[in-house]
């Protein structure tokens, strides 16, 4: 089934934004139910502050055996999964947009260089006027380095893509690990470690009481020494690369055409969904089992080997799931009857962007200090029904939005500041003779 619609004509040689009627509906629906994976896994991760409490508190909102197997579904079936969605989508975009550009006989490179230095700016205004978390300013940032590998060969895509997604958290926790033992006597390394677990402890605790106090300015200075003291560290830089192994199968998949034809590509998606599930349990497997016999004492703490390869065989699992999310979706949205029930997710995808800004304001409204101040308060049940309640929201509002509009507000300020142009924003009024037709 071809989600598409008429390409773009030969003889349109201008750079332009994409047009509804050329949209790949089915990837404004795997962009919405990641979205409200993200949605979900940043509220309940980081902006509900469960991060930020003391141990003590902390082990309150996980006091009964529902706060437990919640917290374990989250952690195994939701957390990164989304995220790793959304990376793929990102690379999966700028397939279809170099395609474009192919098509019209122009280098796709320097519109996308400025659709990027534009999302940079949304990114680093989001980052330091509202969440340390943003993410917009790491995918443009890794969206200058994807245009390196726009002409790599399709076998070199997944190689370089597996390299980084597994070997780059592997090579990174590695130097973190083993230089400051190498550096200095073991005895030496453990008490710098436990000085840095104090350290950070102090950094929380100020910060939380800065997202609680209920001054704007206040939370933003917090917000930006948060983010240079502690999230931004040797991490960062593995988190980076493994998003760029995900761009890079994105790149791929746009490249093969997978989702301009499900239909026809119907084996392979049945493929990726079979390999997915075994990368799925693998990796789920393998760190369910190690932690268990870390747990009875089998392997002595801290394991040296597994503090090396954890976030690796992680990162497996992660792909893994991700994988069968896309693929079994992609599947079912071949069925008439779920298609009518995926369609309804498609416009909060459609404007995707719009919807991740507001979901940090709506986030903080629910949580921080100038709200409802629910921070650290909500155990883990209510936490994730709350934000997937409010999705729904977005969803309905998206709707409304896109009958009267083209674009989300941001989309909006995006494409008109890429292209150089205002953008026509509102949709134009059908004509009588279409709506008599369509009657």
């Amino acid at each position: 089934m071809d989600s598409t619609s008429t390409p773009v004509p030969a003889a349109d040689t201008g750079a332009r934004p994409v047009d509804s009627s050329e949209r790949l509906i089915l990837l404004d629906v795997l962009r919405s139910f990641a979205l409200c994976g993200v949605f979900v896994s940043n509220a309940y991760v980081h902006l509900s502050g469960r991060g930020f409490l003391p141990k003590e508190a902390a082990d309150a909102l996980m006091s009964t055996r529902v706060d437990v197997v919640t917290d374990f579904l989250f952690t195994r079936f939701v957390a990164e999964k989304a995220m790793s969605t959304f990376s793929f989508l990102f690379g999966l975009g700028f397939a279809i947009q170099m395609g474009r550009a192919e098509a019209r006989g122009s280098s796709i490179v320097s519109v996308y260089t400025r659709r990027l230095a534009v999302l940079l700016l949304i990114g680093l205004t989001h980052l330091f006027a509202l969440w340390y978390g943003d993410v917009l300013n790491l995918y443009a940032v890794m969206g200058f380095v994807l245009l390196l590998f726009r002409k790599l060969p399709d076998r070199n895509l997944i190689v370089w893509s597996l390299v980084l997604i597994i070997g780059a958290p592997l090579a990174v926790t590695a130097v973190m690990t083993l230089v400051p033992l190498l550096a200095s006597s073991p005895e030496v390394a453990q008490e710098a470690a436990r000085a840095k677990m104090a350290r950070l402890a102090e950094i929380r605790s100020q910060t939380l009481a800065a997202f609680q106090s209920g001054s704007y300015l206040t939370t933003a200075k917090a917000n930006a020494a948060f983010y240079w003291n502690v999230f931004l560290k040797p991490m960062t830089a593995a988190h980076a690369l493994i998003t760029l192994g995900r761009f890079l199968l994105g790149l791929l998949a746009g490249r093969r055409r997978l989702f301009h034809d499900v239909e026809a590509n119907r084996p392979v998606f049945r493929w990726i969904l079979g390999w997915g599930l075994g990368l799925a349990v693998l990796g789920n497997g393998v760190g369910l089992l190690v932690d268990y016999l870390l747990r009875i004492g089998v392997f002595s703490k801290p394991a040296l080997w597994w503090r090396l390869l954890n976030q690796s065989v992680w990162e497996v699992g992660v792909l893994g799931l991700a994988a069968c999310y896309v693929a079994g979706l992609s599947l079912l949205f071949l069925r008439p009857r779920v298609r009518r029930f995926l369609l309804v997710w498609a416009p909060a995808g459609q404007m995707a962007l719009t919807n991740y800004l507001c979901q940090t304001v709506i986030s903080q409204l629910v949580y921080y200090g100038y709200g409802f101040n629910l921070l650290g308060k909500l155990r883990p049940l209510p936490c994730l029904a709350l934000m997937f309640g409010l999705f729904w929201v977005q969803i309905l509002v998206s709707h409304l939005w896109l009958a009267r509009f083209r674009f989300g507000p941001v989309e909006w300020v995006w494409r008109s500041l890429t292209y150089r142009k205002l953008q026509p924003m509102r949709r134009a009024p059908a004509r009588e003779a279409d709506v008599a037709s369509a009657a």
